[in-house]
């Protein structure tokens, strides 16, 4: 067990330099932060750095009393007790210098949590074949861009249900922070040409599904599904089909400016009537009297980032019933397009949307692959979805059991520390081996992926992987429910300590359901 002390100098060592990048010179002492410690006259030390909350004080949500019983103090313990770290971003301006007591620990940093069970264990000494040094470069990148580009957004658009702005997804495609989400494949080759990294600098030739599989696991450390979602959801299942089954024209204009993020696409395949039976759909394309264009008419729900999507890769009927009447078609959104916003369990900010097809034109050009193949093609991408889906949950799964361990060696009950108790020790214990054994899983069906021919995208890993998902929609179940517990009414609070719990055990039955419900992945 780590003791809690330490625990808090690798939070602040790992964070804080990523959130204030530049602390002021300025060396504080002990005696001269104890003299700061009356009403008019406060000063704090978090993290080793120390702040002026002098006129902040009367403004704080808990009152100034608060502040005055603690003014004059080095009060990283109980700040982390009822506040997570970023908090301290809405701050910075009140950091006035740096406590001389800060550690060399704090100062050496690189970034991997000590916090147990908050890394993928190779990242925290354990011995792994899976990864070298440019997986752990890519983690701290990603890990850099979600703290510096994302943290300090995160919550409010999560609260607020904002749709992300255009100059955020920008800069998501031009980081490298969305090609390298949709696995190997032609995008890597084109993002490159257009001068689009992936990050820590890792080469195409070096990339694996396990470079995939951390950039994930970075973003959903974020414990906001909905704003998450927001990140690309949609984007991710629907822009690998125009690459995949787009003309060169389409791949060219489409798929490069999706790349670029100066578009973003989404995939609308569920409707009100055919959710997991994708061969009922209703959603009609006949073909013009001039034969030039498709006549689409027919809804779609459920679709995620439908509500700000320029492009609808959209899967429609154009022969008789059954798979073998389908085809994929790429819709560009016109005013014969119309989304509405569905409220789900988690933030609109992801765009979740009801989608018409009312009349909408549309070039025959877009078509994807051939005329009544679309079945296949729409199967052709779920292997790969689902695995996306099960690194979103087991990130956020990490996330929040790390976030349960801190709570539970911080918070005091009964005179003694949360952990102390024999039931919280238990219900950390068998979510860690639950989440541990469903790491080791993940990773054992990532190398196959990364080995099988056709990736993960073959009808050999259909079955896996379906099980795959099946299992860890199981184990997160679990895992919510123990962490939850944990954190007591903070686990059912959207902000604060508990907002990561509270925001995946939202997600957990999210994601039994989208990209094939549990019942039909135990099937497959």
């Amino acid at each position: 067990v780590v003791p809690s002390v330490a625990i808090l100098a690798q939070v602040c060592a790992s964070v804080l330099p990523s959130i204030f990048p530049a602390v002021m010179a300025r060396t504080i002492t002990a005696a001269e932060l104890k003299e700061h410690n009356k009403n008019g006259d406060l000063w704090l030390a978090v993290g080793a750095d120390v702040y002026d909350v002098s006129k902040f004080a009367k403004l704080h949500p808990g009152g100034a009393k608060v502040l005055e019983e603690l003014g004059g103090r080095d009060v990283t313990s109980e700040f982390f007790e009822l506040h997570r770290t970023d908090v301290l971003k809405k701050y910075k301006k009140l950091i006035i210098g740096r406590l001389d007591t800060a550690s060399k620990e704090a100062e050496l940093a690189k970034g991997i949590s000590a916090v147990p069970f908050a890394e993928i264990p190779s990242f925290q000494g354990m011995n792994s074949p899976y990864y070298n040094d440019s997986h752990r470069r890519c983690l701290l990148a990603a890990r850099k861009f979600v703290q510096e580009e994302l943290v300090p957004i995160a919550m409010e658009s999560d609260i607020n249900g904002d749709y992300p702005e255009a100059e955020l997804k920008e800069r998501l495609c031009t980081s490298g922070m969305m090609h390298t989400r949709i696995g190997k494949g032609p995008w890597l080759q084109a993002a490159k040409d257009l001068g689009i990294p992936i990050p820590g600098d890792v080469a195409v030739e070096e990339y694996d599904y396990f470079h995939e599989m951390i950039i994930h696991m970075e973003i959903a450390r974020l414990g906001l599904p909905g704003f998450i979602d927001s990140l690309g959801a949609g984007w991710m299942i629907s822009v690998p089909a125009i690459f995949n089954f787009g003309s060169d024209h389409i791949r060219k204009t489409a798929g490069a400016a999706c790349l670029k993020g100066e578009k973003t696409s989404c995939l609308a395949i569920s409707e009100p009537f055919a959710g997991s039976d994708v061969s009922a759909i209703r959603t009609t394309a006949e073909k013009s009297a001039c034969g030039k264009f498709y006549i689409v008419n027919g809804i779609k729900k459920w679709i995620t980032e439908g509500m700000y999507a320029d492009y609808f890769v959209t899967a429609v009927r154009t022969g008789g019933d059954g798979a073998k009447g389908i085809s994929m078609l790429l819709i560009e959104r016109d005013d014969n397009v119309k989304t509405s916003q569905i409220k789900t369990t988690y933030s609109t900010a992801a765009g979740t949307a009801l989608v018409i097809f009312d009349n909408c034109k549309v070039p025959v050009e877009n078509l994807l692959g051939k005329e009544n193949d679309g079945f296949r093609l729409v199967m052709y991408n779920f292997n790969h979805e689902r695995f996306m889906i099960v690194c979103n949950l087991m990130g956020q799964a990490r996330a929040a059991l790390g976030d349960a361990f801190m709570w539970a060696k911080q918070r005091k009950v009964f005179g003694q520390p949360l952990v102390n108790q024999a039931v919280i020790r238990q219900k950390l214990s068998a979510s860690a081996a639950a989440l541990e054994s469903m790491q080791a899983y993940m990773e054992a069906i990532c190398y196959d992926m990364c080995k099988a021919k056709d990736g993960p995208l073959g009808t050999r890993l259909a079955g896996p992987i379906a099980m795959l998902k099946f299992q860890a929609s199981r184990v997160a179940l679990k895992i919510a429910d123990d962490t939850v517990q944990i954190m007591g009414g903070r686990g059912i609070t959207r902000t604060g300590m508990g907002s990561k719990v509270e925001g995946f055990k939202n997600f957990v039955k999210f994601a039994a359901v989208y990209g094939g419900a549990e019942g039909i992945m135990a099937d497959l």
